[in-house]
C-alpha cells in the first residue's frame, strides 16, 4: 500500500457567513488505484468566507487529518485504545473493498491531504478581498 489521502473540499452548501469543508479518506494502492474508506467526515466554521485567506494551509491539513480519525481519548478509553479500534475498523473497510491491509499497516502509512480547487479558490478570493 502506498499512502492515505484525505481530500478536503469546500462543501457546495457553504455560505459567505458559514463555511463547511467535506473530508474524504482514501487508501492509495501501489498501482495508483484508490479505495474509498470514509466519505462522511468534515467540519464547519463560523469564520466568514472573507477570513479564510488567513487560515494557514497547514491548519486546514491538520484539521482534515483530525476529522478522519482516530479520535482523542474519551469516556475512560485511552488514546491508544481509540486508535487501535479506529485502525481496525478502517482495515475492515479496506478489506471489504478489496484491499487487504492491517490496522497497524494503515497506522504507519504516510497521510497526505489534498486541498480541493473550490476550497483553494475560496482562500484566494478572500485574500483578494472579494
Amino acid at each position: 500500500m502506498s499512502r492515505l489521502v484525505t481530500f478536503a473540499e469546500l462543501d457546495p452548501r457553504w455560505t459567505p457567513a458559514h463555511v463547511s469543508v467535506a473530508a474524504r479518506l482514501e487508501l492509495e494502492l501501489d498501482d495508483g488505484r484508490r479505495v474509498l474508506l470514509l466519505d462522511d467526515r468534515g467540519w464547519s466554521s463560523s469564520l466568514p468566507a472573507a477570513g479564510w485567506a488567513g487560515v494557514p494551509i497547514a491548519e486546514i491539513e491538520a484539521t482534515a487529518r483530525m476529522v478522519v480519525g482516530p479520535d482523542a481519548a474519551y469516556d475512560g478509553w485511552t488514546a491508544e485504545q481509540i486508535a487501535d479500534g479506529h485502525w481496525a475498523t478502517i482495515a475492515r473497510l479496506a478489506a471489504s473493498r478489496g484491499a487487504a491491509i492491517t490496522g497497524d499497516e494503515l497506522r504507519g502509512l504516510r497521510h497526505d491531504v489534498v486541498i480541493g480547487p473550490r476550497l483553494r479558490a475560496l482562500r484566494a478570493e478572500s485574500a483578494a478581498g472579494w
